[in-house]
C-alpha cells in the first residue's frame, strides 16, 4: 500500500502567518499516515493470504486501525488474542509491535509456522534491551503500561526493566546501581514528553545513560513536527486515527500543545461533529502511523462539502525509508507446519 498524492501542491506557508477567521481552509500535515513499518507488516498479511491462502492468523492488531483490521479480516485473516487460540499445522503472525520471547515458545509448543512483522525500528529496542541486560544494566523503559509493544520490549529483560510511564512515574523508580542505569523508549511516544521523563530521570541518576540513537520512530516524531507547525496555525485540529493507536493519541496532544484551540480523534469522517466548526476558519488534518490514505481523503471530502475546499500541504519531512517484507514470506510456511505436527 502506498499513501495517494495529496490533493493539492506542497507548499509550506510561513510559521508566523495569522490565523484567517474569514476564509476556511484546511492545513494538511505531510508526512502523515503510513510508517514504512506499518506499511511491511500489512503487505506482510496480505502476501501470507495471496501465498498460502486463508486462513492466516494474526496474534493481536497487526497494526492499530479499525479500518486496516477489518479490511484484512474479510480477505481471510483471522486476528486472535494469544498465541494458543491458533490450531495446530496454521500460520500466525506476529503484529508491528513485537512480542515477547515467550511468545515465540509458545508458537513453537503449538506447532505453528510464524512470521514475524515486528518492525525493524522495534525489534533495534529489543536489541538494545537484550545488550544492557547482558550487561547487568537496570533497563528504564519509557512508556505507557499495557502497551503490546511495552510488553513485548519487557519480556526479552524482564528482571532487568522497570516500566517509567511519564514523568510523573519517576519518584517511584528504584535501581540497584546508580551508576549503571540505561532508558530505551516505546517508538510511539511524544518525543517532548519523553526528554521531559528523561529529564526528571537525569535529575535522580546524573549518569543515566542514554541509547546509542532515538528509540522513537523517525515516523512518529516527523509526524509530531508537522503537526507542531500546523497546530500553531490552525482553529481546529483532525487527526485521523484509531483510540487504541499510542502515536495517534499523541498526536491529538502535540496539535494542543502548539496552539490549536480543539483536537479530535477519528477514525471516520462520519464521526466529526458539526459543530467542532462553529467559528472555524482553519483546520489542521493529519493522521496517525497505521492509517491509510483514503481514509484521510474521506475526511477532506467531509469538509469540502462544508465549504473547506481550499487545502495547503503543509511539509516538514520527506520521507524514503522502506523495510524488507519478513523472511519467512520466501519459505514454504504450510509445508513446515504440516510437517511439525506430523513430528
Amino acid at each position: 500500500m502506498t499513501s495517494s498524492p495529496s490533493p493539492t501542491p506542497a507548499t509550506t506557508p510561513g510559521e508566523d502567518a495569522p490565523r484567517r477567521s474569514d476564509q476556511r481552509k484546511v492545513l494538511l500535515a505531510a508526512p502523515r499516515g503510513y510508517c514504512a513499518g506499518v506499511d511491511r507488516a500489512v503487505i506482510a498479511v496480505e502476501k501470507a493470504l495471496e501465498q498460502y491462502g486463508a486462513p492466516v492468523y494474526v496474534r493481536h492488531e497487526i497494526v492499530h486501525n479499525k479500518y486496516v483490521v477489518k479490511t484484512l479480516e474479510k480477505k481471510g485473516a483471522i486476528f486472535v488474542d494469544e498465541t494458543e487460540e491458533v490450531p495446530e499445522g496454521n500460520i500466525v503472525i506476529f503484529s508491528a509491535h513485537g512480542v515477547a520471547p515467550a511468545v515465540h515458545d509458545e508458537a513453537k509448543r503449538g506447532k505453528l509456522a510464524t512470521i514475524d512483522a515486528t518492525c525493524p525500528l522495534v525489534t533495534k529496542v529489543h536489541k538494545e534491551a537484550v545488550r544492557y541486560a547482558k550487561e547487568d544494566y537496570d533497563i528504564l523503559l519509557i512508556g505507557h503500561e499495557g502497551h503490546e509493544e511495552v510488553i513485548g520490549t519487557s519480556g526479552e529483560a524482564p528482571e532487568h526493566i522497570t516500566l517509567v510511564d511519564g514523568p510523573e512515574d519517576v519518584g517511584n523508580v528504584e535501581v540497584r546501581d546508580p551508576d549503571k542505569v540505561v532508558w530505551l523508549s516505546q517508538t510511539t511516544l511524544s518525543v517532548d514528553e519523553t526528554m521531559e521523563t528523561v529529564d526528571a530521570l537525569k535529575g535522580r541518576y546524573p549518569n543515566l545513560l542514554s541509547p546509542p540513537s532515538d528509540d522513537i520512530c523517525y515516523a512518529t516524531q516527523n509526524r509530531q513536527i508537522a503537526v507542531k507547525q500546523m497546530g500553531a496555525q490552525a482553529d481546529l485540529v483532525i487527526v485521523v486515527g484509531s483510540k487504541n493507536s499510542s502515536n495517534s493519541v499523541r498526536l491529538v496532544e502535540v496539535a494542543l500543545g502548539a496552539g490549536a484551540r480543539a483536537a479530535h480523534l477519528v477514525d471516520y469522517a462520519e464521526e466529526i461533529d458539526e459543530a467542532w466548526l462553529e467559528g472555524v476558519g482553519t483546520v489542521g488534518v493529519t493522521s496517525g502511523a497505521s492509517v491509510p490514505d483514503v481514509l484521510v481523503h474521506g475526511v477532506l471530502d467531509w469538509l469540502a462539502q462544508r465549504g473547506y475546499e481550499d487545502v495547503e500541504t503543509i511539509t516538514a519531512a520527506e520521507e524514503s525509508i522502506h523495510f524488507s517484507l519478513p523472511k519467512e514470506l520466501r519459505r514454504d510456511l504450510r509445508a513446515e507446519a504440516k510437517a511439525a505436527t506430523e513430528d
